[in-house]
């Protein structure tokens, strides 16, 4: 087999690895959206940054490889990478990892709860002996001026 035909080959594999990469990236940002609801200004500026970032990371693969040539089946490549994924894992990815991170998102306030309690109660103890003494001190004051009127 030529060295040429090899190297294009190793290229479209290149790019449909590209392409499952661009797509599992783009996943994390769904199970984010999951857990965290977004408005649409909000998921509109999500994608921008995304997309141009996968712009630029195919240019870089493009120059890297293939000298910023764009040919057909890199195109062809990074989609059928992006379809396979989509079909193959993604859902099952999105609702897997989405479950864990609320299940442990759980476990983690449920342990700050814990931690915070004792430390409210004791803001709250700090609270009232504060409210004392500014309570005594206020009493003190207006005692001090009914006795010497200035």
């Amino acid at each position: 087999m030529s060295q040429d035909i090899v190297q294009e080959a190793v290229f479209f594999l290149h790019s449909v690895f590209m392409g499952v990469i661009i797509t599992f990236v783009y996943d994390w940002f769904l199970i984010i959206r999951k857990l965290i609801k977004h408005g649409a200004v909000w998921i509109s500026l999500e994608d921008l940054v995304f997309w141009l970032a996968c712009g630029l990371g195919v240019f870089n693969m493009l120059y890297r490889e293939n000298n910023g040539i764009l040919r057909w089946f890199t195109v062809i490549g990074a989609m059928l990478g992006m379809a396979c994924y989509k079909w193959l894992v993604s859902k099952l990815f999105v609702q897997i990892m989405s479950t864990c991170i609320y299940k442990i998102m759980r476990v983690l306030f449920k342990i700050l709860q814990i931690i915070v309690k004792p430390i409210n109660w004791l803001f709250k103890k700090l609270r009232k002996i504060t409210n004392f003494f500014r309570k005594k001190i206020k009493n003190f004051k207006i005692y001090l001026k009914s006795r010497w009127p200035v």
